[in-house]
């Protein structure tokens, strides 16, 4: 599971980087993470990512209600974009050319 988190913050004082890579330290250390990334975008320096990939949506949820988590970093995620931010993979190709793909875990229902 992949969790994208866009940010546009008013930060006229330059903090929102660390405090964005203080976030995705925190969730590193959560059961279930496998990796993360901050990044800024290159077409548009105001706007930034949060990324990061889970084990499963379980592992993601869990991770939130961790009690650094919420002290620490719920503030800054608050402040992500209104938008759809989890996602699931349905195929991922490695470097090395190797292909995995997997059903979704969406229930028929969900919609």
């Amino acid at each position: 599971m992949i969790a994208l988190l866009q940010f546009r913050p008013d930060d006229t004082t330059g903090q929102f980087q660390g405090e964005a890579e203080q976030a995705l330290r925190l969730l590193a250390e959560r059961p279930g993470f496998v990796r993360g990334s901050v990044g800024r975008s290159t077409d548009d320096a105001g706007c930034w990512l949060l990324a990061t990939e889970w084990e499963s949506v379980g592992a993601y949820r869990r991770a939130l209600g961790g009690y650094q988590v919420k002290l620490q970093a719920t503030p800054l995620l608050a402040q992500a974009l209104d938008q759809p931010s989890a996602f699931e993979q349905l195929l991922r190709i490695d470097s090395d050319g190797l292909e995995t793909a997997r059903p979704s875990d969406r229930a028929a229902d969900a919609d």
